[in-house]
């Protein structure tokens, strides 16, 4: 039995700007019911305020304790690590997530790379590169290969720290979705476990591969990312517990 969800953002709540109809009438629906739930996003472009501010623009109030983002998992990577020196490849707006940390260039403990956009220069990359081959460890906010703009698909993180694996021969550490640890970090969070939660969004690798790792239930919506002729010829571990149009059928998840 579902007790609690776990809610996509880009591609689920809203796309390119706009809220999918249907996504306020779901929020208040659950919050009516009194069903926990936090929304969980990759997106690393804006802090986690910034991301609740957004929502507000667009109709939906939520607070920033309802969203669990890629910035505060690494956020909490770090500490949890002990890593105080950190080089980031992160957007200024994002920048308040981290301010518990020394942002260096200079002999960085680590390396963190979210979505830079058009700040993915050579100059830019290279100096990670240079940290990377002088012992920084490489920490992956996620690795989305593309996101859905108003121009149309766009590049994400994925690529880029793809280049820098490939490049320093090593592995990145993921902290964002489909890492288990965010899901479980989810979890603690809304104090549920995680066979009581169900994920639900419209990424195949980043919410139903990694909802299917961790052990919840896995619910793909029709929007977004969403490819038909792709689910038909998924691997098992992309393939979701159930199918739903949109985020307007939240609620015949919970149907008796």
């Amino acid at each position: 039995m579902i007790q609690g969800l776990l809610i996509d953002l880009d591609g689920t709540v809203y796309q390119a700007g706009e809220l999918i109809p249907g996504a306020l009438q779901s929020a208040r629906w659950l919050r009516e019911r009194e069903i926990p739930f936090l929304f969980t996003t990759n997106t690393s472009r804006k802090s986690r305020r910034a991301v609740a501010l957004s929502l507000a623009e667009v109709g939906l109030e939520v607070d920033e304790a309802e969203i669990l983002t890629a910035n505060v998992a690494a956020a909490r990577w770090l500490e949890d690590q002990g890593i105080q020196r950190v080089q980031l490849l992160v957007s200024d707006a994002a920048h308040d997530d981290f301010s518990a940390f020394e942002r260096t260039d200079q002999q960085p403990e680590a390396v963190l790379v979210a979505d830079l956009g058009d700040g993915f220069t050579f100059e830019v990359l290279n100096d990670a590169f240079r940290s990377l081959r002088q012992g920084a460890r490489l920490v992956a906010m996620h690795k989305n290969r593309f996101w859905i703009t108003r121009d149309g698909p766009t590049l994400d993180a994925g690529p880029f720290v793809t280049a820098l694996e490939f490049a320093t021969r090593s592995e990145a550490v993921l902290v964002g979705k489909p890492a288990p640890a965010f899901f479980d970090m989810a979890a603690g969070l809304l104090g549920v476990g995680v066979d009581g939660l169900a994920v639900v969004g419209d990424d195949p690798e980043s919410d139903i591969r990694g909802g299917n790792a961790a052990g919840l239930t896995t619910v793909q919506v029709r929007t977004g990312k969403f490819e038909e002729g792709r689910l038909a010829e998924a691997p098992p571990e992309e393939r979701p517990d159930r199918l739903i149009d949109s985020i307007a059928d939240l609620p015949s998840l919970f149907a008796t």
